[in-house]
């Protein structure tokens, strides 16, 4: 309730200022104007029959209802935004054109008998330019907003892009050196995700034959019951040395525990505050996963002191956290490369400036406290189905002898 509280007064302020400018501005009888108003108002009741749908009308319904919920979400947004920008030539416009509307002052000259001469009343507004002006802008704001929330669909819902990162680590042995780990984050399976996207991005890890396969949490928007059959595909990972999964916010919110089991049963393994030792060629570094802190809401928060005790710290260990903000901890603690998802890289701009006054990094390789992070855009979406300026990724992390 809360969420849809914080959710609901930004985006009702926003269908307000959407229904002066495309209703309120653009209409000129009291049909129209009603029909406009429904709509906006239908719109509005639409986006969170999409979010809440799925809980309670069910999962059939709640997912036909998503769809038209969250990308009208998407179009809210940017429909805001390019209207916002829009005031300033519609400001502009209607000042110059009022200027036009001013009738030049007539000099008469006096004579001695004349009768005094009366200056003309000035006119009534031209309300047709300032119609003619709201309807442009309306319509042009309009076109711009479908333009990207139709380019970020394709994107959101095509096929993940692959980065290759190379990472180089002090204390890896040279013969581990070209050691392949492929990343992949934030596939959120629900009710616009389902067992084809898991298919697709398992098809993509094998295509790359790495190492090891390392799952960075927010793998589910959902039970086990409802999305079982969509995450079976992960059992056809293949990998050298295994795959492994640490929680995410969303695994808590859809029921840690028995997705944990589901995961184990897939031959993917869960790293829960622990670490494993990983071998090749006589050499070896750890492999330490750590729970999400939104465990500790579920008194199964992460215990990272625990996960790296006892280690040997002549060679590297390698981190899965969900949320980068685990970093400065890691860093502190001696980690050599954390691997993070959680961010979406912002998923759609402008929010990845939004993202960095809650976490480190946003997207790719960047240093904390002096470690490596490497934080994955992500191979699904949350909410809208729909990525601007951040496209879906697995990242094939590739290990180097410094």
């Amino acid at each position: 309730m809360i969420f849809l509280l914080l959710l609901g007064v930004p985006t009702g302020l926003a269908h307000l200022y959407l229904w002066k400018r495309l209703v309120r501005d653009t209409t000129t009888t009291p049909r129209g104007r009603r029909l406009g108003t429904a709509a906006v108002v239908g719109m509005f009741l639409l986006l969170f029959a999409g979010l809440v749908g799925g809980r309670y009308l069910g999962p059939d319904l709640g997912a036909v209802l998503a769809w038209p919920g969250y990308l009208w979400l998407a179009m809210t947004l940017y429909l805001t935004l390019l209207l916002a920008v829009l005031e300033v030539p519609r400001a502009v416009l209607n000042r110059v054109w009022r200027r036009e509307q001013v009738p030049a002052p007539v000099t008469v000259p006096t004579e001695p008998a004349a009768a005094p001469v009366e200056e003309p009343p000035a006119g009534p507004v031209d309300t047709s330019r300032r119609l003619f002006i709201a309807r442009s802008l309306a319509v042009a704001g309009g076109l711009a907003a479908t333009g990207v929330v139709g380019y970020g669909a394709t994107q959101a819902l095509g096929g993940p892009v692959v980065k290759r990162v190379p990472v180089p680590l002090g204390k890896l042995a040279p013969s581990l050196s070209g050691f392949r780990i492929a990343v992949v984050s934030d596939i959120h399976l629900g009710p616009l995700l389902g067992r084809s996207h898991t298919e697709r991005i398992v098809n993509t890890i094998n295509g790359l034959q790495p190492d090891l396969v390392a799952i960075v949490g927010d793998l589910v928007d959902g039970t086990v019951e409802e999305l079982g059959e969509a995450a079976a595909p992960l059992r056809d990972l293949v990998s050298r040395h295994g795959s492994f999964f640490v929680t995410g916010n969303h695994e808590y919110f859809s029921g840690a525990q028995p997705w944990l089991a589901e995961l184990s049963r897939l031959g993917v393994d869960p790293l829960r505050n622990e670490r494993l030792t990983i071998a090749r060629d006589g050499a070896s570094f750890d492999l330490a996963g750590v729970n999400d802190v939104t465990g500790r809401g579920y008194g199964d928060g992460p215990d990272m002191v625990k996960a790296l005790d006892g280690r040997d710290t002549s060679t590297p260990v390698v981190l899965l956290a969900h949320q980068p903000v685990q970093a400065t901890q890691a860093a502190e603690l001696g980690v050599d490369l954390q691997l993070s998802g959680h961010t979406h890289g912002g998923q759609m701009w402008p929010f990845n400036y939004a993202v960095t006054l809650q976490q480190p990094v946003v997207s790719g390789l960047a240093t904390v406290g002096g470690m490596p992070v490497y934080v994955s855009n992500g191979a699904g979406f949350w909410g809208p189905p729909v990525r601007v300026g951040a496209p879906p990724d697995v990242s094939l992390i590739e290990l180097r002898n410094a």
